[in-house]
């Protein structure tokens, strides 16, 4: 089977992350909590989210029941940033302003 890494920082896979989320996991910095998955460069906080879906905290029962609670969310990495610097300063100072 494939690894599809999600933090390339602390080699944490898509599987990790979805391990950690079945087992309540339910924002990204219970995430990290867990498995440091985003606390270094913080590019893969995006696509941990996006894992993670974007509804309400699924709560204990849940998981408890075994029913699914990640969203089937597919991103390509086309559509994750892969550092800050994507972003243009001067777009962020023109908004500050």
């Amino acid at each position: 089977m494939d690894r599809v890494y999600v933090c390339n920082c602390f080699g944490v896979t898509e599987a990790q992350v979805k391990k950690h989320a079945e087992g309540g996991a339910c924002t990204p910095r219970q995430i990290a909590s867990e498995c440091k998955a985003g606390t270094d460069c913080g590019s893969c906080v995006r696509r941990i989210q996006a894992l993670l879906g974007r509804g309400a905290c699924p709560r204990r029962e849940l998981v408890d029941e075994g029913r699914p609670v990640l969203s089937e969310v597919s991103v390509s990495a086309a559509e994750v940033p892969v550092s800050a610097t994507e972003v243009p300063v001067s777009a962020s100072l023109d908004e500050a302003a």
